[in-house]
């Protein structure tokens, strides 16, 4: 595998804060941190399960394409959701977006999100080839 490094970034304040890269791409290999849907102050991009994940996903899924990949390498997909989210209304923006791709898939509750009024949070890798 070639180790060339490549780096996406958002330019997020999170990112400068601890010093991370929203994707980064070794090889055939793209990862993606956790990705939100947040607005330049920081905050919840909208209150909604269904339109965070969406956007969450199209941020993350941005960060794939820059790095040369696009939705049909996506190999793994991880959704953060809190307890006021509708974990059904986040599975089914993700079916939208993976259909046909059927990536390996983790949802699972957390907690609570650094973010003010963010709901869910996207990982995703991919396999570039």
């Amino acid at each position: 595998m070639d180790g060339t490094r490549t780096h996406s970034r958002s330019g997020s304040p999170f990112e400068r804060a601890a010093n991370y890269s929203r994707a980064v791409r070794v090889g055939d290999a793209i990862a993606v941190s956790g990705t939100a849907a947040t607005n330049a102050e920081g905050s919840a991009f909208h209150p909604e399960t269904y339109e965070q994940t969406r956007e969450a996903f199209n941020r993350a899924l941005a960060a794939v394409r820059e790095l040369g990949g696009e939705v049909a390498h996506v190999t793994r997909t991880r959704i953060f959701l809190t307890v006021d989210a509708e974990w059904r209304d986040a599975v089914r923006a993700h079916a939208e977006l993976f259909a046909g791709v059927d990536p390996a898939n983790t949802t699972l509750y957390v907690a609570a999100f650094i973010p003010e009024g963010v709901v869910v949070e996207v990982e995703l890798d991919a396999v570039v080839r």
